[in-house]
């Protein structure tokens, strides 16, 4: 064989090779391009879906509003008190229910009162012994003093002995000094009649104060005590009243903004059950010291109206106001949004504007930090919605839609 033949069988035949290799490259476009079409799919159906957001309506800044900070707090009572006996024993009735009103000395519960009634007539019967002893102390006494001035006029007379005056005066100083005791022992016995006048009282609960029954912890048939007893049988409360004239707001102000607010400044409070009812308020005093963990100052607030429809730890929002109106050239203009709309970007102000069905970013320009508002001077137009805190895949142009009640 020459050299050119072994050439030839060497050489790679590459014409049954080919065609296999163009087929795997042909597999691999296809899987590729169904993977980008199911990419691309994908991304559109997503883009396509509405996203369900929060919306507010931008609001108007009325001429000459003098809001300077909205906050939100509960309201509370200053006067409440849990209701229960002085002397322990086992409960003969309840008389309140929640919802009821009571009056200051109503009778709200009774005793078992056998054991008090019982010590009460003991002292009342050693009383009277008493007494009966101190009448017929009395009584020897007034005949003693008889018999020595009897003494008397036969000694002056020479017809009485001197043994028998000075037996005479003797059984009058004795009697004397019985007398005494007798009203001592008759005093000590009216003092134990008060005291057990007293525990027979303390076996009838009564109401403090006026209010309303707000909670009913006890039964008849119950043990209650003043104090605490182990083994969680005995009840230390028969019933909370509370005071509603004693209503007031209590709120948590952030420390950065407690300079606006001041003791006697007036406030607008508005209850998140009445989101339409406006209460006027005033500040009645801020508690100097801060919750460290919170960053925030106590603020108590006064109702200046009573309403039924005020109860005790609803929520509530108040807008401090301006102490005097500014001045007509300081009176600020522009628009209010919820602080959570506002988002920085790249330096910029933006947010959300409901358009159609789409979210629509827009730059604007904030004038001033309203507590949970934001003033916008410039980029807003009154009635318009913004998205509420905009949630992180909201881009410009993505189809939203308003939660229901936003």
């Amino acid at each position: 064989m020459s050299e050119s033949d072994l050439l030839r069988e060497l050489r790679i035949d590459t014409q049954d090779r080919e065609p296999r290799g163009r087929g795997r490259w042909l597999w691999f476009a296809v899987i590729w391009l169904l993977l980008l079409g199911g990419g691309l799919g994908g991304y559109q159906l997503v883009s396509g879906r509405a996203l369900a957001v929060d919306t507010a309506v931008v609001e108007a800044l009325e001429a000459g509003s003098t809001t300077v900070l909205d906050a939100t707090g509960y309201l509370i009572a200053r006067r409440q008190a849990t209701v229960s006996s002085k002397i322990s024993g086992r409960l003969a009735e309840v008389l309140i229910e929640e919802g009821e009103r009571v009056e200051a000395g109503q009778v709200m519960a009774r005793l078992d009162d056998t054991d008090a009634r019982a010590q009460l007539a003991l002292v009342e019967a050693r009383l009277a012994a008493a007494r009966a002893e101190l009448g017929q102390i009395q009584v020897q006494l007034d005949q003693a003093r008889r018999d020595e001035a009897r003494q008397q006029g036969l000694h002056a007379r020479g017809l009485g002995s001197e043994e028998a005056l000075d037996n005479s005066r003797t059984r009058v100083l004795v009697l004397a000094a019985q007398l005494a005791a007798a009203e001592s022992q008759v005093r000590v016995a009216e003092a134990q009649l008060q005291v057990a006048q007293v525990d027979y009282d303390n076996t009838v609960v009564r109401a403090p104060f006026s209010g309303v029954v707000v909670a009913k912890a006890a039964q008849p048939g119950e043990i209650v005590s003043p104090m605490s007893a182990g083994g969680g049988f005995t009840r230390t409360g028969i019933g909370t009243i509370v005071d509603m004239e004693s209503l007031e707001i209590e709120v948590d102000v952030n420390e950065a903004f407690i300079n606006r607010v001041q003791p006697g400044q007036p406030v607008v409070a508005v209850l998140d059950a009445y989101p339409d009812w406006s209460i006027p308020a005033a500040v009645i005093a801020i508690i100097p010291t801060a919750d460290r963990a919170k960053a925030t100052i106590r603020v108590r607030v006064a109702l200046l109206s009573e309403d039924p429809r005020l109860v005790p730890e609803m929520g509530v929002r108040v807008s401090f106001l301006r102490e005097s109106p500014p001045e007509p050239d300081a009176l600020a203009q522009g628009v209010l949004v919820p602080a959570t709309a506002v988002r920085e970007r790249d330096g910029y102000s933006v947010v959300f504007v409901l358009d159609g069905g789409q979210a629509r970013e827009r730059e604007v320009r904030v004038a001033e930090d309203l507590g949970d508002r934001r003033l916008i001077e410039a980029g807003l137009a009154v009635g318009e919605r913004v998205v509420r805190a905009p949630p992180p895949g909201l881009v410009d142009g993505r189809r939203i839609t308003a939660r229901s009640g936003a």
